[in-house]
């Protein structure tokens, strides 16, 4: 069942079952956070539209399958998300979280085990962990384009696509990346911060 109305504009496009399982994984975050700092505390009010669904738009920002490697996964975010949706909305993908904390990664297994969806962990520094040929590869929150692109070049698939929700200053990101990288960029606005966006990146190759 969909939700609409006031709790379908919270939750978008979300079924029923969808919508527990991020419930269960809301109160994960609310439980954890304190011993180990999975969000800022100022954020845990504003967790649904900060984190939930500015990870939903992620996953929505494509409809690629195969193997998505999230990096830096964290309090999960927006990797846990991504497993829980495409659970049920795309089940033909295989979801891996890279994370080198190892407090986070028991808090990932928890979540992944008390939400029921398939996804693994990888408990490695990113440049550590080998190369993961990713179908689609995101990361939020975790360092600066350039950075991310070097992340990319060991785990992105040739024609893989990268997604990486950036700020404001986005643009300076990208003129930054583009002194040592060629790739294509797309730019998908926000729908949770105004002058954000989710960069889609592919063809990513050194300058």
């Amino acid at each position: 069942m969909n939700l609409s109305g006031d709790e379908g504009r919270r939750h978008p496009n979300v079924s029923r079952e969808t919508l527990d399982r991020l419930n269960c994984f809301e109160a994960l975050v609310q439980k954890w956070n304190p011993r180990i700092n999975l969000v800022s505390r100022k954020s845990l009010d504003d967790l649904w539209p900060r984190h939930i669904i500015d990870s939903i738009q992620v996953f929505r920002s494509t409809d690629k399958a195969g193997h998505w490697v999230d990096l830096g996964s964290g309090g999960g975010f927006p990797g846990i998300v991504i497993a829980i949706l495409a659970a049920e909305e795309r089940p033909e993908v295989g979801v891996t979280l890279v994370e080198s904390d190892q407090r986070k990664c028991a808090f990932l297994r928890t979540a992944i085990r008390e939400t029921g969806v398939k996804c693994r962990v990888l408990a490695k520094r990113i440049e550590l962990v080998e190369p993961q040929n990713a179908d689609v590869l995101s990361a939020r929150a975790l360092t600066n384009l350039p950075g991310l692109l070097e992340f990319a070049e060991r785990h992105l698939s040739t024609d893989g696509l990268a997604l990486f929700p950036k700020g404001v200053t986005w643009q300076k990101e990208v003129a930054e990346a583009r002194r040592a990288w060629r790739f294509n960029v797309e730019s998908v606005d926000s729908s949770t911060e105004a002058g954000a966006v989710i960069l889609k990146v592919k063809g990513i190759s050194r300058d």
